[in-house]
């Protein structure tokens, strides 16, 4: 059985469905151990252990990583994991080491479209952009209520209407993106990535969770921004 075709669980699940599996863990993020207590309560009142993690930033994903390994037994794996996702960055990077940073492109990185929200500098996300060698023009985003999630604003997105080459947009139960709604945008004409064709959508999956798919993602932005660098590459060639 792989990872596809396990059973999905969710938080809006009834406590029974959960405890009919008889887990022995059940890893979930602080929004839920905060918004769903009942439901944390009933699990652990069943004997099952909770715990509740959510990496923010690189580093905490390796933490993250290597707790995980603590928690199921798995540790030299999770070890292992950590020496493949580094030697995948050191393909990536051989692949842009020589673009110069005046050649690099300028990308503005949205993460919920409605809200005018980016990502943060210290996300997730950024750093599999600036991974695959792009430039976020939203360096002084900001996070608030400790997330990777940053307000922007139209005003300040268009502020860097002539700096941004590529527009970039996650998708995902967060930001149902489209190419369209950012074309027609109000505004959005004056981008330069929107007047060249140049707004492009990528799943959330890839570039925003902690999991080994993030070199995927950083491969997927990196055919994005430089196509002939990145053409027919695989992120997991030689693993």
């Amino acid at each position: 059985m792989t990872i596809t075709t396990k059973p999905v669980f969710s938080y809006h699940d009834d406590a029974e469905k959960f405890i009919a599996a008889r887990p022995d863990l059940v890893l979930i993020r602080p929004m839920i151990a905060g918004g769903y207590i009942n439901l944390v309560l009933k699990l652990q009142r069943a004997g099952i252990t909770v715990v509740s993690l959510q990496p923010r930033t690189v580093d905490e994903m390796y933490s993250y990583w290597k707790k995980l390994g603590m928690l199921t037994g798995k540790e030299s794996q999770a070890d292992e994991m950590i020496k493949t996702f580094h030697a995948g960055l050191k393909r990536i990077d051989l692949l842009i080491q020589d673009i110069p940073p005046s050649k690099k492109k300028k990308v503005y990185f949205e993460a919920i479209h409605s809200k005018m929200k980016t990502f943060s500098p210290s996300s997730i996300a950024i750093f599999a952009l600036k991974s695959a060698g792009g430039i976020n023009v939203a360096q002084d985003a900001q996070a608030r209520r400790e997330t990777n999630i940053a307000a922007y604003g139209k005003e300040r997105i268009l502020s860097h209407a002539e700096e941004i080459e590529i527009y970039l947009a996650q998708r995902g139960p967060m930001n149902h993106a489209k190419i369209s709604r950012i074309k027609e945008e109000g505004g959005f004409s004056a981008i330069k990535a929107v007047k060249e064709g140049k707004v492009y959508i990528i799943d959330e999956k890839i570039v925003s969770r902690p999991t080994m798919r993030l070199l995927d993602g950083i491969y997927e932005i990196g055919r994005i921004l430089y196509p002939a660098r990145f053409n027919d590459i695989n992120p997991f060639k030689d693993r």
